[in-house]
């Protein structure tokens, strides 16, 4: 069981000052307020927040959220108000229970479509006024994931599936990467048992193959580096079991394992940015590089919620492909956690650390990135005249993302089989007007060609505006495309 100290070590571990007589205040309180109640585990219920504060405290977030956690349940579950949380612990702490109390009445399945899409946005006006809200919410969730056996049989899968549906994709915008696996995989066997104990099977003698090979190359790229002098901590880690069952679906792959080059891949996490390009060299002098395969540069390019790393996919001393990753500490740490290492960056940086230390690598603010998470927050004000429907906000909100790039280099975040038009209209509401074609990686492409990560999107303008073609709405994935292209069309007649 997780105990105090614990929640202790982990926020001192991650450069957080401790009000251990305060903490120790919470903790008692908690525990007095939930004394001799049980969870479906059989467990003390004490065991839930106490393990959510945990997590909070291991992903960087500060003692204020940590206490949040801990206190999250005691509203629902004993006489304790939200007054007395606030008299006792102070506003900014009471406030963030409140918030994690709203959000946890969101219902988001079984209920009708209209519901549904007004309680996701209520979540994202949560978010919108503080990201800690949903970050608590979602440490609330995989702790109740990963114990899902003891909750009766008849909630497990709706329980499962709200987690793949919408907590696992919110971790991912949040750029949480290992709190998404943890969650798509706890999932995963709840709403597809079949297709889980299929991918079991057919993948454990390739996990087993890949691991034996993959710990002879470690040695000898930490050789090289140590060689070169380039101080570096390696480790190797397994494909998500979910992840890999989403690629195995790709048409392109077709079921075939064997056409996955990166089921095992060696990270290689540097002391900073230089590092990692003078790393990248070293690998590439000794093992060659696969030339169809290429390389992915996400440091000069970082995807939109932020994660940066370079991935070299180069033959081993096999001849087996292996996938390399490169990154420095601050980009593995946002990687890992995401929303939660960003917020703990800002805080440090308002406490007096050094600009040098907090921005090198992964130099960006949480209002730029957060911008989608206003925008999804404000929807309702944003609608002139068209009916909100829930598929084009789970497509911007909760629908996997990809990340394609204008001819300068900059990144845009669009949901998955996005359009060159809605690229257009995400530059700018004025670009979608002075389409005339477009271009996908330098080549002519239809304006509905669906785009892939990594994608260069170059536009073609006329040179004077023009009202958009109403078949355009067939296609168009993003609501801001839908909205801009309905709203001209209601002005005047389609092309």
């Amino acid at each position: 069981m997780i105990i105090l100290k614990d929640i202790i070590f982990e926020l001192e571990k991650n450069g957080n000052s401790v009000d251990k007589i305060r903490l120790a205040g919470v903790y008692k309180y908690v525990r007095n307020a939930h004394s001799g109640q049980v969870r479906q585990t059989g467990d003390p219920l004490f065991t839930h927040p106490v393990t959510v504060a945990y997590y909070l405290a291991s992903w960087g977030l500060d003692q204020v959220t940590v206490e949040a956690g801990l206190l999250h349940e005691v509203i629902e579950t004993s006489k304790v108000t939200l007054k007395d949380v606030e008299w006792v612990f102070g506003e900014e702490c009471a406030r963030l229970v409140d918030g994690v109390a709203r959000v946890g009445q969101v219902k988001l399945r079984g209920s009708r479509d209209e519901e549904f899409l007004e309680n996701l946005r209520r979540m994202f006006v949560a978010m919108a006024q503080d990201i800690r809200v949903v970050i608590i919410r979602l440490a609330d969730r995989l702790h109740n994931i990963s114990t899902l056996d003891a909750v009766p049989i008849s909630k497990q899968k709706r329980i499962s599936l709200e987690t793949l549906e919408v907590y696992a994709p919110l971790a991912d915008r949040l750029g949480m990467g290992k709190l998404k696996g943890d969650l798509e995989d706890s999932a995963f066997p709840y709403v597809y048992p079949e297709e889980y104990n299929w991918l079991v099977t057919i993948a454990k003698p390739h996990f087993k193959y890949s691991e034996d090979n993959i710990l002879e190359t470690i040695n000898r790229i930490r050789q090289q580096l140590a060689k070169h002098g380039i101080k570096a901590h390696t480790e190797y880690r397994l494909k998500r079991k979910y992840s890999l069952f989403r690629k195995l679906l790709r048409p392109e792959i077709n079921r075939d394992i064997s056409r996955i080059h990166d089921l095992m891949a060696i990270r290689i996490i540097t002391e900073d940015t230089a590092s990692c390009y003078s790393t990248l060299g070293i690998i590439h002098q000794y093992w060659k590089p696969v030339p169809f395969l290429g390389i992915s540069d996400f440091i000069s390019q970082p995807k939109p919620n932020g994660y940066q790393s370079i991935h070299t996919k180069v033959f081993d001393n096999r001849g087996n492909i292996v996938e390399v990753q490169i990154r420095s500490e601050e980009m593995h740490l946002q990687a890992e956690f995401g929303a939660a290492a960003h917020f703990a960056y800002t805080r440090a940086k308002h406490e007096g650390a050094s600009d040098e230390k907090l921005e090198k690598g992964t130099a960006f603010t949480i209002s730029e990135k957060m911008a989608w998470v206003k925008q999804l927050a404000g929807w309702q004000q944003q609608v002139v005249g068209v009916k909100e429907t829930l598929s084009d906000f789970h497509l911007d909100a909760l629908s996997h993302h990809i990340y394609v790039f204008s001819p300068k280099g900059d990144v845009y975040d669009l949901p998955e089989d996005a359009t060159p038009v809605d690229y257009a209209f995400n530059v700018h509401s004025n670009l979608g007007f002075y389409i005339q074609s477009a271009k996908i990686n330098d080549k002519i492409a239809s304006v509905d060609a669906k785009l892939k990560s990594g994608d260069v999107v170059e536009i073609i303008k006329t040179k004077k505006p023009k009202l958009p073609n109403r078949n355009w709405l067939r296609f168009v994935k993003t609501h801001k495309a839908k909205l801009e292209i309905k709203k001209a069309l209601e002005k005047g007649t389609g092309v």
